[in-house]
């Protein structure tokens, strides 16, 4: 606390971002970062953009970049609104499109980021329970509301919801927002831009930090209708009119033009991911059914902390959730098989 404060920022609970620990021989599975390095044609494009000069400031407008996200995705680049890692859009749609005089919705057991935005832009909001298999209920969302946002697959569950669910969604509430973060979309799930073209009302979000490896150069984007987008960008314009310099605008066009890099490597990652469930239901884990690069596990015999803490000292970092219903489970990265297998035998000498 103190006096210089603005009264909004003592109400404040901030989000707790995955610990980056420093350790010797760590095998990190806490924060869902890609396992493998970025593609080739991204580090020499990121190597150019450094050569070139830094002195200019970078496209406002990202439009080389929002081209080739629209060709990709088969949308206009006027669909497009890229931002500093999919976290700033998010934040930039709370503001521009999640505030309204009836609650905004949101899954109980979701990303934590969301509240927290809900809090610093003072937006009314209800937290929808998950049903007793961890899942997202479309029916519990048939209620009056101001605006809706979903995780599809959710985090920290990694369950995914069918397109047909997410349509059904947007269809019900034509006089809301609805935005669907996709972060992890790309390890399993079926995308809600191909909506786009038909719902004035959909936003999808997602991120450059998972399936394309550039958590560290925080690269975000959305798709939706003209209106939405416009919003978007009325608010980053009047925050931050250079959300991304040109290392990263270059970067992430490389990464999104490099099909055969994302196939090859996603494709790694969700037979790892499948090998590591197996794994763990071996040892008598619960393993919810994941879309995502993670998986969510818990053991009837180990509380979650202590088996967290237990890996820790094993130097194998998972990420711990101290909240109702989820307190016994862990959420574990996808790693390379190598990481994935020294968690394994960590979880052998624990057991």
């Amino acid at each position: 606390m103190s006096k210089y404060w603005s009264p909004i920022v003592s109400a404040l609970k901030p989000y707790v971002p995955g610990e980056q620990p420093r350790m010797a021989n760590l095998v990190k599975l806490n924060t869902n970062e890609n396992p493998y390095a970025p593609s080739d044609k991204v580090i020499e494009a990121i190597r150019a953009a450094a050569s070139a000069d830094l002195r200019l400031y970078p496209d406002p407008l990202a439009i080389d970049l929002r081209k080739a996200i629209a060709t990709r995705y088969g949308v206009g680049p006027e669909e497009v609104f890229v931002g500093n890692g999919s976290d700033e859009v998010l934040a930039h749609s709370f503001a521009a499109l999640l505030k309204h005089d009836r609650p905004l919705l949101y899954p109980d057991i979701s990303y934590s980021f969301y509240p927290t935005y809900a809090g610093l832009f003072g937006i009314d909001a209800i937290e929808v329970p998950l049903n007793d298999a961890f899942g997202i209920d479309i029916v519990d969302y048939r209620r009056p509301a101001g605006a809706i946002i979903l995780p599809n697959p959710n985090a920290p569950t990694g369950i995914g919801l069918p397109l047909a669910d997410i349509e059904a969604l947007v269809a019900e509430h034509p006089d809301q927002p609805v935005v669907i973060d996709e972060a992890y979309i790309d390890f399993g799930g079926e995308s809600a831009t191909a909506l786009v073209p038909k719902y004035e009302n959909l936003l999808v979000v997602q991120t450059f930090s998972k399936s394309r490896a550039l958590a560290g150069l925080r690269v975000g984007f959305a798709i939706g209708r003209r209106p939405l987008i416009e919003a978007l960008e009325r608010v980053k314009d009047s925050f931050n009119s250079y959300p991304l310099g040109r290392a990263a605008q270059a970067g992430a066009i490389a990464a999104i033009k490099d099909e055969a890099w994302f196939e090859t490597t996603r494709g790694k990652i969700i037979a790892s991911r499948e090998k590591l469930a197996g794994e763990l239901e071996a040892r008598g884990f619960e393993v919810l059914p994941s879309q995502a690069n993670f998986v969510f596990a818990r053991h009837p015999k180990h509380a979650g902390q202590a088996l967290a803490a237990k890996l820790r000292e094993r130097a194998v970092i998972v990420r711990h959730f101290a909240k109702p219903r989820i307190s016994d489970f862990l959420r574990i990265t996808i790693g390379t098989d190598e990481e994935c297998a020294r968690l394994v035998e960590a979880l052998d000498k624990i057991l």
